[in-house]
């Protein structure tokens, strides 16, 4: 961790740190300040890409959730250098963040950038976008939130893809039933850069939570 990562952490977590501890429940609008519309992202890197969307979007709050030190104060400093005060930072399991600390149908929106793939088939099961988590996720997405995923290893993609289609709670917003274009409001991130230099092929996917009466 850099000097100035170590003190925007010290500085800034107070404000706009929150540790995910499971032992209460938080209210979005008290830790934001607002009610403006909540969107969950979980791992976020060194931050620089939600720094980019959180200025390109202000009127929507960024949750970005990671365990990742040294890039937990970098995004503190983004936000800090920036003024973006539409974001806060959670330290630990965004399972727990979800399924002992967020209300149902609170967040309006997931991203989830890059996960790690684990390649080796044994290691398949730790991958986060599983069916039971995309169930804990629903629970918490309002119908209509969007769940926006993105990986350069084409096995997980083509994983995501098949559990995501097969959940109920979920609609694929491309008619074709297909991966998306990347959309504008994602930015290239330097791991992705890296990622396309060595001939990976990116997809992203995006879905929608559908309502308990069904697809609107």
């Amino acid at each position: 961790m850099t000097a100035g990562q170590a003190d925007a952490l010290q500085r800034l977590w107070p404000k706009w740190g929150l540790d995910i501890d499971g032992r209460r429940a938080i209210e979005l609008t008290e830790l934001f300040g607002n009610a403006n519309p909540v969107v969950l992202e979980i791992g976020f890197g060194m931050g620089e890409a939600t720094a980019q969307m959180a200025a390109a979007d202000p009127g929507t709050n960024i949750l970005a959730v990671d365990v990742h030190t040294p890039g937990q104060g970098n995004l503190l400093s983004l936000a800090d250098h920036h003024g973006l005060s539409n974001i806060r930072v959670g330290n630990g399991d965004a399972i727990i963040l979800l399924r002992e600390m967020l209300a149902p149908d609170s967040l309006d929106g997931l991203r989830v950038y890059f996960p790690d793939p684990w390649p080796k088939k044994r290691h398949h099961k730790r991958r986060l976008i599983q069916p039971e988590f995309l169930s804990l996720a629903a629970s918490r997405l309002k119908p209509g939130a969007t769940v926006h995923c993105a990986t350069d290893w084409e096995p997980y993609a083509e994983q995501m893809l098949e559990v995501l289609t097969a959940h109920p709670d979920f609609v694929n917003t491309q008619r074709d039933g297909g991966f998306a274009p990347r959309p504008g409001f994602r930015p290239l991130t330097r791991f992705e850069g890296q990622g396309l230099d060595k001939g990976h092929v990116v997809n992203d996917l995006l879905f929608r939570r559908v309502s308990d009466e069904g697809p609107q």
